[in-house]
């Protein structure tokens, strides 16, 4: 007696060869977003592909950008990091504060302010690894502590700039700083990511905790790398903001981790984990600041520009959704 055949569907790697063009705008949904974006402003507005607007865009998405890849390191090993704004802040306050109180030298409290951030980041790591608490209450917990003692420090109260911080913020040959320090912020996560046994051990922490500790990675120590890593990146985008101001702020980079999460999520990394990589970021944080430059030489309101993002936001996680069920 014979069997009936059985018939499927292709496979997804069948379906991807058939059509590779639509296979790779799912794959690069945020940059296809952003060219059509500058086109569509392009036509809308004169001023917007001018070169001063083009660096203003730079520069008003270079701390964002430097969170975001920091943010990312956490967002691929399938955590969440909200302390980066308020890390930021504290980084750049000691900064200022050992310049102003302790007359330390300027470049010394540069190399301060970042370690200040990478301690900070080491003790949200080692509640999430080795206290098990969830990376949102542990980063929840340490938003809330470096805010306050970037407030304890500062008494409330701006304090003025080291020289060695203020030139981060300057331009150098036409060229603004923060840009640069985007840039080699972009490369270091590029680096990490795909060239280092680090990297590869956060993509297989993100993808299954339990397989990559049955593997060998030392996930509990990878974990306080990568939250140590966010710390770093986010005080480095505190000290690009003093920079830029010539003073530290208490309230300096409030509410920027949600920018940083959403350029990630835009970028194309899954908030599941394991998967994301730096130029899907560098392109999120692009995109988010060309849509609010677009929308100011536009002249409309910032109340609907939040509106908007929010929006852009909501996309870039449905996308992801629908990308990942047509790998299955």
């Amino acid at each position: 007696m014979s069997t009936p055949a059985t018939t499927t569907g292709p496979t997804p790697a069948a379906r991807r060869a058939r059509h590779p063009l639509m296979h790779w705008i799912m794959n690069n949904g945020a940059l296809v977003g952003l060219i059509v974006l500058c086109i569509a402003l392009f036509i809308a507005t004169p001023h917007f592909l001018t070169v001063r607007n083009l660096l203003n865009i730079g520069i008003q998405s270079a701390t964002v950008a430097i969170l975001a890849f920091g943010m990312t390191f956490v967002i691929v090993s399938a955590g969440i990091d909200l302390a980066v704004g308020s890390v930021a802040a504290f980084g750049a306050m000691c900064s200022a504060y050992f310049f102003v109180e302790a007359g330390l030298p300027g470049w010394l409290t540069l190399i301060i302010g970042l370690v200040m951030g990478l301690v900070a980041g080491a003790v949200a790591g080692v509640a999430v690894a080795y206290g098990r608490l969830p990376a949102f209450i542990a980063t929840l917990a340490m938003m809330s502590i470096a805010r306050g003692a970037t407030l304890v420090i500062s008494g409330g109260s701006p304090l003025a700039a080291p020289p060695a911080v203020t030139a981060l913020g300057a331009d150098y040959f036409g060229v603004p700083m923060p840009i640069v320090m985007m840039a080699l912020a972009g490369f270091s996560c590029w680096f990490i990511l795909s060239r280092t046994v680090l990297g590869r051990s956060m993509y297989a922490i993100g993808g299954n905790e339990e397989a990559a500790r049955l593997s060998g990675i030392p996930v509990r120590t990878t974990l306080v790398v990568v939250y140590s890593l966010s710390g770093l990146f986010a005080a480095l985008a505190g000290l690009v903001i003093m920079g830029r101001l010539s003073s530290a702020l208490p309230q300096a980079a409030l509410g920027y981790e949600l920018d940083a999460i959403a350029a990630v999520v835009i970028g194309g990394a899954s908030l599941a984990g394991g998967s994301g990589k730096a130029s899907g970021t560098f392109v999120g944080a692009i995109l988010l600041a060309v849509i609010r430059n677009g929308l100011n030489i536009l002249n409309v309101s910032s109340f609907w520009q939040q509106i908007v993002i929010g929006l852009v936001i909501a996309l870039a996680v449905g996308f992801d959704v629908l990308r990942t069920k047509t790998k299955l």
